[in-house]
């Protein structure tokens, strides 16, 4: 074997690329807002119990758990907007850029507030969403 292929073969056992993971990594079709809505469930019941609680150690496993829940929120939000919207859906539902910015940055937001009115704001904008995606599916 020549040196340039045995340097080769060494580089190639070095720099082995890194794996990465995503929603999917064939065009599975299987997309869902409800997974959104399911974190954002989460994060509102997070901000309430927040709110309700004295326990200062409850209080910082709640927020924890509910700053991961809008972090999951965003990738949700994120994997229907790269993956499974198209530009043809854009054009049937002119609004549907606007609403999935703003889903996604209130999702943002309530990492910063225990105030459940953002929570249920999230929600709403989620169904928006939602509603568009299964009226796209028809």
């Amino acid at each position: 074997m020549r040196l340039i292929d045995r340097v080769l073969t060494m580089a190639d056992r070095v720099f082995v690329p890194a794996t990465v993971s995503a929603h999917c990594d064939l065009p599975c079709g299987v997309y869902d807002p409800i997974q959104a809505r399911i974190e954002a469930q989460s994060v509102k019941a997070a901000q309430e119990k927040i709110t309700a609680s004295d326990d200062r150690d409850f209080i910082t496993r709640a927020i924890l758990v509910k700053e991961e829940r809008s972090e999951a929120v965003k990738h949700h939000l994120w994997v229907l907007w790269t993956d499974y919207f198209k530009p043809e859906h854009l054009e049937k539902y002119p609004n549907l850029h606007d609403l999935v910015w703003k889903a996604t940055k209130t999702a943002g937001e309530t990492k910063k507030t225990n105030d459940a009115a953002v929570g249920q704001r999230l929600l709403d904008e989620i169904d928006a969403i939602a509603e568009i995606f299964w009226d796209s599916k028809k």
